[in-house]
């Protein structure tokens, strides 16, 4: 695990009234959620389920699969690294700049990695492959015709789509039950991120039944606590009354980008969901990090350790409008000291 992911708030004492660090979007209302797991405290004092078949099943009803095509973990992590010790020891081709876990599962299991950059320059000799979609850091949607191409003429390669993001975009994507369809895809998936619960390790992941048979074998009792196994169940009953207005929050996103290309700081990289890289045109992403963080209580989220980026890159979610407008006003005044 690479040291700087986002959301270190716990570095900064309190002093962070806008967090733009990591890619949940944070103005969720969890009282519900909340009343729900205090009337369930209850279930703290006996083991969880050895596997959390009840939420399982449920996912599954409400998508339409069969409950041996979904495999419900510690967060996505847990997913990514399941599959990397399942199919340990293989050439792991992975589509760069992403997230570092997929490498790192990887080379913790005895694979390969090797980086590709273009879904065209897929390298030969990839036994499986990663790619994360919406991609994390940019934003970027793969269009699902590109990928079909790419995972029917790969029949021998299995493909691990990470859509924790799938929700913070309006491009389409596989469905679970196409997906499962599919003999070499995996799709992982993210309660943590549509719902804005990080603190409760809520990710599961979909596919053909022989492969997560095969996948779950390697799953370790009771990963699952048994407060995120209640916040599960509660929030596929209720959650979409609480989560984000997507179409306004990506108008916004794109409001926000507007606004920090016009200061003439920052290049922005084109963006599918609510969450951006930019590229400082002058400075480094660690300064700019620091004065926001001591001088605004404002969080970003410096993006230079993922492999492919350098120092002057950073990556934000958009937040409320008015917090929006309180980081653009911020970053003018670091670019006029």
């Amino acid at each position: 695990m690479i040291q700087g992911h986002g959301d270190d708030l716990y570095k900064y004492a309190g002093r962070i009234v806008s967090n733009f660090s990591s890619n949940v979007y944070n103005r969720v209302d969890h009282s519900g959620l909340y009343r729900r797991l205090s009337e369930r405290l209850e279930v703290t004092t006996a083991y969880p389920e050895p596997e959390p078949y009840s939420l399982e099943g449920k996912i599954a009803r409400k998508y339409g699969l069969s409950a041996a095509e979904v495999c419900v973990t510690n967060g996505a992590t847990e997913a990514i690294y399941l599959i990397a010790q399942t199919f340990r020891s293989q050439t792991s081709a992975v589509l760069m700049p992403t997230f570092s876990e997929y490498a790192d599962a990887c080379r913790l299991h005895g694979h390969r990695v090797k980086p590709f950059f273009s879904p065209e320059a897929l390298p030969d000799e990839a036994g499986l492959v990663w790619i994360c979609n919406p991609n994390n850091p940019t934003g970027e949607v793969r269009r699902k015709r590109l990928l079909e191409e790419l995972i029917l003429s790969h029949p021998d390669c299995l493909f691990v789509i990470d859509q924790s993001y799938e929700y913070f975009t309006l491009e389409p994507l596989f469905t679970m039950k196409e997906a499962a369809a599919m003999p070499n895809v995996v799709l992982i998936h993210s309660m943590t991120k549509k719902f804005a619960v990080p603190g409760l390790r809520i990710g599961y992941f979909t596919a053909s039944e022989s492969l997560v048979v095969r996948i779950r074998s390697h799953r370790m009792p009771w990963s699952v606590n048994a407060l995120a196994i209640e916040a599960g169940h509660f929030l596929l009953d209720e959650g979409d009354r609480i989560a984000a207005d997507v179409p306004a929050l990506l108008d916004e996103s794109k409001r926000l980008a507007e606004r920090l290309a016009a200061t003439g700081l920052v290049e922005v990289w084109p963006t599918d969901t609510h969450y951006m890289l930019l590229r400082l045109r002058i400075g480094k992403a660690s300064a700019l990090k620091e004065y926001l963080a001591g001088e605004h209580g404002m969080l970003i989220r410096d993006a230079s350790n993922f492999e492919g980026l350098d120092e002057r890159f950073f990556r934000i979610a958009a937040q409320t409008p008015e917090e929006n407008d309180r980081l653009v006003e911020a970053v003018g005044q670091w670019g006029r000291m």
